[in-house]
């Protein structure tokens, strides 16, 4: 009987808490990250002669 209780009650908290998670309004907006300074990477500019 215990048992049954304490897994009820830890899946019904966790049930509580994804909830409350899913009905935030911040989970949907999300800023643009900014753009670099220098990009980076492995793109070679097609100015520069190869190497």
């Amino acid at each position: 009987m215990i048992d049954n209780f304490s897994i009820a009650l830890t899946h019904g908290l966790l049930l509580i808490a994804v909830w409350r998670l899913i009905h935030r309004p911040d989970l949907d907006h999300e800023d643009p990250p900014e753009p670099d300074a220098e990009p980076e990477g492995f793109h070679v500019s097609r100015n520069q002669p190869d190497a």
